[in-house]
């Protein structure tokens, strides 16, 4: 890579700025339904046109009646415009050919700020714009809370936390009733409290129509090492959802197969779900995994449990971690220190601290030591499991008091630990193959937030401890946790 190559990545990067591969962006263009004689589009976060052009293209090659395409363009990269004036001279010349006016307007203002002043209906602004069509493939970049966008999108009612999602919270807004939006983003809006209020926004003013999720999650952006899972969706203006949609999936290599699967709306949005979750089985196990996790009914409240993340934060607590323990400390957990189903403690040769010092500022951060369950809140893209589960065993790390830190989530009962056979059910449990595939249906990043595991139903307290009784080694093979966890759901039907 090039100078000028590293520093353009690294200002597509402050930006949030992903472009689209062309077979993503025709793949994309493929989901629109039929159109009005005159089409107004938008696509906000241009870039260099990749989505205009492959709307420009699919149209021209269906010609099923549209006459005119009038597109409006925001983009804010100074460094992109006059590739984004080429791309759109050539839509031009190619609507010619075709017999379609073609007329486009480019904006290099910020999107956000300026169609959210339109919206609130500010006393010297316009009216906003209203379009039949919407393409995007918006920044990914988080928003703090008291930055410029948050207090833009915060005027029109809107609640979020990435520009990703304020982008498609106003394009959903300026779209006409029965206006369509196809559009490529994080999966990360599709679960996690963080995101409720969007998806709640999102599904009011929506109907969905079509999902598509990737077999790699470097499918749609292997250039640019996007880690998360991205999605595509098409959806039309309306408040009445579909009884059913599609899901397909594909490897995201040009030319690779597309397949396709219908659901009713019921399995990818459940009707009593106040988180709102929204579910994508992309394989036949999702449904079998659906089908195991419906039969169970037991809450986590009504085990008498609970979890919650990681209370050490160490760069707030930085003057009280050491490197080794030593007198006046207590053991510091990260996830370095799972090691298969147990805790490996101190490892010395990790990069992160082994202990924190026990005082009056540190003990409120500490929980007493017990059997304790953990969980990663993030799991690197290299692993198989999306769920990594481990033990905290009080006799295999003798202390009074212990910190997690806040890359875990811990299972408690009421601030303490946990019976051993039930902590031990758990651990099957959490780690079996079924309960990962039902994740995986509604959590397409490498976050498990401990709001996810709270709404999970559990087997009841004595299928627990029956499989904990059974668990006579934590390092069992993926086989025989699946096994066990199989004979004690069935037997519990």
């Amino acid at each position: 890579m090039t100078v000028n190559e590293t520093n353009g990545r690294s200002r597509q990067e402050e930006l949030g700025q992903f472009l689209t591969a062309t077979p993503t962006a025709d793949f994309m263009a493929s989901m629109f339904g039929p159109l009005p004689r005159v089409v107004r589009l938008l696509d906000a976060g241009a870039g260099a046109g990749a989505l205009t052009a492959a709307f420009v293209r699919m149209v021209c090659e269906k010609g099923e009646g549209v006459n005119e395409i009038q597109s409006t363009l925001y983009e804010v990269d100074p460094k992109i415009l006059d590739a984004l004036q080429t791309t759109m001279r050539e839509c031009q010349g190619r609507c010619r050919a075709s017999g379609i006016a073609f007329t486009f307007t480019i904006h290099s203002t910020d999107f956000i700020t300026e169609m959210s002043s339109k919206l609130a209906g500010d006393l010297f602004g316009s009216l906003p714009p209203a379009f039949d069509a919407a393409i995007a493939n918006p920044p990914y970049r988080k928003i703090s809370t008291d930055s410029a966008e948050r207090r833009s999108l915060r005027s029109i009612g809107v609640e979020t936390s990435n520009l990703y999602t304020g982008f498609i919270a106003i394009i959903q807004r300026l779209l006409v009733p029965g206006g369509q939006l196809v559009g490529i983003t994080p999966r990360s809006f599709c679960n996690g409290p963080y995101f409720r209020p969007f998806r709640e926004d999102f599904l009011s003013l929506l109907e969905l129509r079509r999902l598509h999720v990737f077999e790699s999650r470097l499918a749609a952006f292997r250039e640019d090492s996007v880690l998360q899972e991205n999605i595509i969706f098409h959806a039309v203006k309306g408040r009445n959802q579909p009884s059913e949609l599609i899901i397909s999936s594909s490897s995201g290599e040009a030319g690779g197969e597309v397949t396709e699967s219908i659901f009713p709306f019921g399995e990818i949005v459940h009707a009593h779900d106040s988180e709102k979750f929204i579910h994508i089985p992309s394989c036949s196990s999702h449904g079998t995994a659906k089908e195991t996790m419906d039969g169970l009914t037991t809450s986590l409240a009504e085990l008498g449990l609970t979890v919650s993340t990681g209370r050490v934060v160490d760069f707030r607590l930085k003057d009280a971690l050491r490197k080794e323990p030593e007198r006046g400390t207590v053991p510091l957990l990260y996830p370095c220190h799972f090691n298969g189903g147990t805790v490996h403690w101190p490892k010395l040769e990790a990069r992160k601290p082994n202990a924190i010092m026990d005082t009056a500022e540190t003990r409120q951060w500490l929980v007493p030591s017990g059997m304790y369950l953990l969980t990663k809140r993030f799991t690197s893209k290299e692993e198989r499991r999306r769920l990594v589960a481990c033990m905290f065993d009080p006799d295999q790390v003798k202390t009074e008091w212990v910190g997690f830190e806040n890359h875990l989530n811990y299972f408690h009962a009421s601030g303490h630990g946990l019976e051993r056979d039930l902590a031990a059910g758990l651990f099957a449990f959490l780690n079996s193959t079924v309960v990962d595939q039902y994740f995986r249906r509604f959590s397409g990043h490498t976050q498990v937030n401990a709001t996810d595991l709270r709404t999970l139903s559990y087997p009841d307290r004595n299928t627990l401890n029956a499989m904990g009784g059974e668990m006579t080694a934590l390092d069992l093979s993926q086989d025989e946790i699946d096994q066990l966890v199989t004979k004690h759901l069935h037997a519990c039907r």
